[in-house]
């Protein structure tokens, strides 16, 4: 009964401090099509440079150049919305 309850205490710790890294990147379609208005687009995600790339078709259907990286605090589970860049919390302020 001891080591169920140290074991879900060390679970218990491990979901409090998880975190995970969210990339922002503009992303340049590489094969036009006649919907196409733009060349490029800005998006927020949670993949790595590479897994997005692999994810999304490869090196030849799309190339991605990396503006900023961020740390968000909890997980990517069912769904939840990555969290809010910090730059763009101190842009806010400075136009006060």
């Amino acid at each position: 009964m001891k080591q169920l309850i140290v074991f879900i205490f060390i679970c218990s710790i491990n979901t409090v401090f998880a975190e995970y890294r969210a990339y922002q990147y503009i992303v340049k379609n590489k094969i036009l099509t006649a919907q196409d208005q733009s060349n490029s687009h800005l998006i927020t995600s949670s993949m790595d440079p590479e897994t997005y790339i692999s994810y999304h078709g490869g090196h030849n259907l799309i190339s991605i150049d990396l503006l900023r990286t961020w740390v968000c605090p909890g997980h990517t589970g069912n769904r939840k919305d990555i969290c809010d860049s910090p730059y763009a919390k101190l842009s806010k302020e400075f136009t006060r």
